[in-house]
């Protein structure tokens, strides 16, 4: 019996040439079919909140075009040729060659063709992506890998300097905005962020990451491997802290837990804590008449996104806007050793309160999940585009925060920090109030 995959969450491994298109001026080169590119290019740049292609994204990627004759004959001529035009023709500062499901069952050795570029000191890596080893968040990871054991050298430790490893780039739609958010918590405290990803990176920031006191790593699970990684190749010490900060109370929480790591003074921390508070508490108590009318705000919520932002938004929801979660879908494709440490993580919410924890990807399964759910009030669903359509029919509200998002444009937005919790405040009871209105 055959089974499919109903509305998709994210994509093949391949798809983390995304990642490498998010450090500016490090160029992937696709060892794979004609299509493979546009397809995930389409669904993660295009159709995931606009965020478009970037400097050598979209059709501008460098790719093989594998093709019959490549299947047949191999790939590995025709290969060469595209890295060497590519170097050519491609102002960039690394290069990262990724390959495709045909190249990786034929068996080119795209190592041995690339190392050859490496030994004439060519800036250049290379990653097996071949799209049955998992989704892009798996493939993310294997570029990190890959940039790990090929590219980086070891360095003199500078204190103070911390790698931050959190959203994954273009999968997460707010990954931008969420990285910048973080480094200006990190800074807040008096560290220094090595910015690898975003609007501040560079292929220097690559160059500097063996350099840092610390790794940051801000995910239930993606990015622990790598950090695990580093410290076994550089000796570098890491921090996993599982949620992503969103909101007074997990924030706080954050930072407190960043500050004993890198060894601050507590005071110095409370003292940005008490700070940032104030200013959310500040716009808080201002649109108080608004927030306290109980009628209008959903008692009850779900959401349906990866693993970072369902826990962050459902503590935030839960600990500091008093709302009861429902079920919460997981659609990262968790790895099977990470379900019971993440599950564990939605039971640490404040008054006891737990929330149940599904792990699927399967957008049709999902739907039949959430219809299936008895609620009396009427409740809001975080999730996707995907579930407008069930949220439409349950006279649901719904707010889109995870991928894919189809129907709105994102650029710098966040829901990470002080600052964020109080944007998706107003993006919540915007939605309300639309609705009421």
């Amino acid at each position: 019996m055959s089974q499919c995959v109903e509305q998709i969450r994210h994509v093949c491994t391949l798809g983390a040439f995304e990642s490498v298109l998010a450090i500016k001026r490090a160029v992937p080169i696709v060892h794979a079919g004609p299509g493979c590119v546009a397809k995930l290019w389409t669904t993660l740049g295009s159709q995931n909140g606009h965020q478009g292609s970037g400097y050598v994204g979209g059709h501008a990627i460098p790719c093989t075009n594998a093709s019959e004759k490549e299947v047949v004959f191999g790939g590995t001529d025709q290969l060469r040729k595209v890295i060497t035009n590519t170097f050519d023709v491609i102002d960039g500062d690394l290069f990262v060659v990724l390959t495709g499901c045909t190249s990786d069952i034929i068996g080119d050795d795209v190592g041995e063709v690339t190392r050859k570029f490496q030994d004439q000191g060519k800036p250049i890596v290379y990653v097996e992506t071949g799209g049955f080893k998992g989704s892009n968040l798996v493939g993310h990871e294997l570029v990190l890998d890959a940039i790990i054991d090929q590219y980086l050298q070891p360095q003199q430790v500078e204190p103070g300097l911390v790698n931050i490893w959190s959203s994954v780039p273009y999968q997460n739609t707010f990954w931008s905005g969420d990285i910048e958010q973080l480094n200006i918590l990190i800074s807040s405290l008096g560290l220094k962020p090595n910015v690898i990803f975003g609007p501040d990176s560079s292929v220097e920031a690559l160059n500097n990451i063996p350099k840092a006191q610390f790794n940051l790593v801000i995910s239930p699970w993606v990015g622990l491997r790598n950090a695990e990684h580093l410290e076994d190749k550089f000796g570098t010490p890491f921090l996993h802290y599982p949620a992503l900060p969103v909101g007074p109370t997990e924030t706080s929480n954050f930072l407190r837990a960043v500050g004993e790591f890198a060894g601050i003074d507590p005071s110095v921390v409370e003292n940005v804590i008490r700070k940032q508070e104030e200013r959310y508490f500040y716009y808080l108590e201002r649109a108080a008449d608004t927030l306290l009318e109980t009628r209008l705000l959903p008692r009850r919520f779900i959401t349906v996104a990866d693993s970072l932002y369902a826990l962050g938004i459902a503590r935030f929801l839960t600990n500091d806007m008093g709302l009861i979660p429902e079920k919460q879908f997981i659609t990262d494709d968790t790895p099977i050793k990470y379900q019971d440490s993440v599950s564990a993580e939605f039971k640490k919410f404040t008054s006891d309160i737990v929330a149940e924890t599904v792990f699927s990807n399967d957008g049709g399964y999902v739907e039949e999940e959430i219809r299936k759910l008895k609620i009396r009030s009427r409740p809001i669903i975080l999730g996707s585009s995907w579930e407008r359509v069930v949220a439409r029919d349950l006279n649901a509200y719904q707010l889109s925060v995870s991928a894919p998002i189809g129907n709105e444009m994102v650029l710098s937005k966040s829901y990470v920090g002080y600052n964020g919790a109080l944007q998706l405040v107003e993006d919540i009871y915007s939605v309300v109030l639309n609705d009421f209105m």
